[in-house]
């Protein structure tokens, strides 16, 4: 099954943490938690840990992110998580890692697998979908 939306950032709050021992890179490494709001076949929000290494001068850089989710997916509602990365030179996506943690599906979404991805359109509109599976707990 496939549930496509589109998602807006309520909230990005950069955090202090720092790892240690600290190592100097070429690109700095942040970590911020994200609030986002889902709508279309994804509705509802999602609670993020966000870990980059990212020049935001010139937009190069790479992300991971753990996404727990509450809402619904295609009128199926419950919780569940997801992990996604993706690496850019300014300009593009490549390296995307997309996937559903297993056995984190809760209420109508129990027993979900899969995958999916994130898009950003040329007018910054962000989409997403998951190609996803639910499985009966046995």
């Amino acid at each position: 099954m496939r549930a496509s939306g589109s998602f807006t950032v309520k909230a990005f709050v950069p955090t202090e943490l720092v790892p240690e021992p600290a190592v100097s890179t070429g690109l700095p490494v942040g970590v911020a938690t994200i609030e986002k709001h889902f709508e279309g076949d994804v509705v509802g929000r999602s609670a993020t840990l966000f870990t980059a290494a990212f020049d935001q001068t010139t937009g190069v850089g790479t992300y991971v992110a753990m996404e727990s989710f509450e809402g619904a997916l295609s009128g199926r509602a419950g919780t569940f998580n997801f992990v996604h990365s993706a690496t850019t030179t300014g300009s593009d996506r490549t390296a995307e890692f997309f996937t559903i943690v297993p056995s984190s599906g809760t209420g109508e979404l129990a027993g979900i697998s899969g995958a999916g991805g994130i898009a950003v359109d040329a007018d910054g509109t962000h989409r997403i979908w998951f190609d996803y599976e639910l499985v009966a707990s046995r």
